[in-house]
């Protein structure tokens, strides 16, 4: 039994035995039911959500006295969708922020930026690296609005790898040397030799990360890492793998090329982000060893990140002409696929996350893109295990028992998933955890 069935039972047990007071109640009738998993809707039903749980799902009457009734209007009901690569505080600041910023200039931008999320429809994103530890905790108390976030903390990079903005003049270092202001602050983090591996990945858990990322191959808006640069030794990424198992976690590495990628499955990395120009022999890898290829549909098109960097400009050219190839060979391979969107340093293009979720049409029918980001997406978080902060209720599926995280569509993303790609007018309902934050039905 996989872990989302498992949390399914589990959690309706609970929902059907719980005793004491009486739960709040809402009842949604008359929609048509996209579960996140079956590629057809369930027409015309009902479901019935107790506190932030979802406790019935119907096609008869839903008896509940007392219940908040919502009629759907014949709308689609689908479940809130996972954004399994997105950056809470680097996507809404300029990337200019990084040199003439600070962190709370950072940690405010990414908390109102944390609202807009949630408005597009995403109820949980897997954050791939930054500071937003304060954040998360806060939206879970209720004093912030936003999706729920997995956090990775400071994506851990090498002297030279991808995450180290440091400037020109950093190098060489100092051992005694106090550390970077944003390492310092824990919005990256740098860490070169097995020791210090394993104490930077054990600082991390320790902060309150739900799994690991790591920078293990060359990038785009870094300045000193070729794309063929393979980052880390196979001893420093066993060391990581090692860290986090002993957390019962796993670690997710940015790699665009064959080389980084093969030596990083070796070495026990489970999900493999972005992978633009990975090859057939690689792809196979992933689906042997049952790890994680995390996409995303970056282009060299109308939405591509603009960078003031023509060193940048031109790696980001070379990536994007493999994405088309790379997301086709992936699915027609059968390899584990993850949908996120990578939005960095933009806080216009950020806006567009929702469409991102639309340009997936391009290798898959809008069906399987609403099974990808919602249930598909929940399996990959899944890895964390027990550091996976959210266990009373699966998360991407409508099913007693599961989270209710739901949103209300005006039309049938199964079969037009542009759709989605305008939440603010076809989203006309946005509920996580049992709480309603937009409602536009009246």
């Amino acid at each position: 039994m996989d872990t989302i069935k498992k949390r399914i039972v589990a959690t309706a047990l609970s929902v059907a035995f719980a005793c004491g007071g009486a739960s709040a109640q809402t009842l949604i009738t008359n929609v048509h039911v996209f579960d996140g998993v079956n590629e057809t809707r369930i027409e015309n039903a009902n479901v019935l959500i107790e506190d932030n749980l979802i406790s019935a799902v119907s096609t008869d009457p839903i008896e509940s006295e007392g219940a908040t009734v919502i009629d759907g209007g014949g709308r689609t009901l689908i479940p809130g969708m996972i954004d399994v690569h997105w950056h809470t505080t680097y996507c809404c600041a300029a990337q200019t922020t990084v040199i003439t910023g600070d962190i709370s200039e950072l940690a405010i931008r990414g908390a109102l930026g944390a609202e807009e999320t949630l408005l597009r429809g995403f109820t949980t994103i897997r954050d791939a690296g930054g500071n937003t530890f304060s954040i998360k905790k806060m939206i879970d108390k209720g004093d912030l609005v936003g999706p729920r976030i997995l956090p990775s903390g400071p994506p851990i990079t090498q002297a030279g790898g991808h995450t180290d903005y440091r400037p020109y003049q950093a190098v060489p270092s100092n051992p005694g040397d106090s550390l970077w202001y944003w390492y310092a602050n824990a919005v990256m983090l740098q860490a070169d030799g097995v020791p210090e591996v394993i104490l930077r990945t054990r600082e991390v858990m320790r902060m309150g990360a739900s799994q690991i990322k790591i920078s293990a191959g060359g990038g785009v808006s870094s300045l000193y890492d070729p794309l063929d640069v393979r980052q880390y030794t196979r001893a420093e990424l066993e060391a990581f793998v090692e860290v986090a198992d002993t957390y019962n976690t796993y670690v997710l590495a940015h790699i665009f090329t064959d080389a980084a990628a093969q030596i990083a499955l070796e070495a026990g990395v489970k999900s493999i982000e972005h992978g633009n120009l990975l090859s057939e022999e690689t792809l196979r890898m992933i689906k042997e060893k049952d790890a994680w290829l995390s996409v995303q549909p970056i282009l060299n098109d109308e939405d591509a990140i603009q960078f003031s960097d023509p060193v940048s400009t031109a790696k980001f050219l070379q990536v994007t002409d493999g994405t088309v190839r790379t997301i086709r060979m992936a699915k027609d391979m059968g390899v584990n696929l993850a949908f996120g969107t990578d939005m960095l340093f933009d806080p216009v293009l950020s806006r567009q996350q929702a469409a991102f979720v639309a340009k997936m049409k391009m290798w898959f029918t809008p069906a399987e893109i609403m099974v990808l980001v919602t249930s598909n997406n929940a399996k990959l978080l899944d890895l964390a295990g027990p550091r996976h902060p959210y266990q009373q209720g699966p998360l991407g599926v409508i099913a007693p028992g599961a989270y209710a995280d739901l949103i209300l569509v005006d039309g049938n993303p199964l079969e037009d998933i542009d759709i989605v790609a305008d939440p603010e007018a076809n989203f006309d309902l946005i509920m996580k955890d049992g709480k309603i934050y937009k409602n536009t039905l009246d």
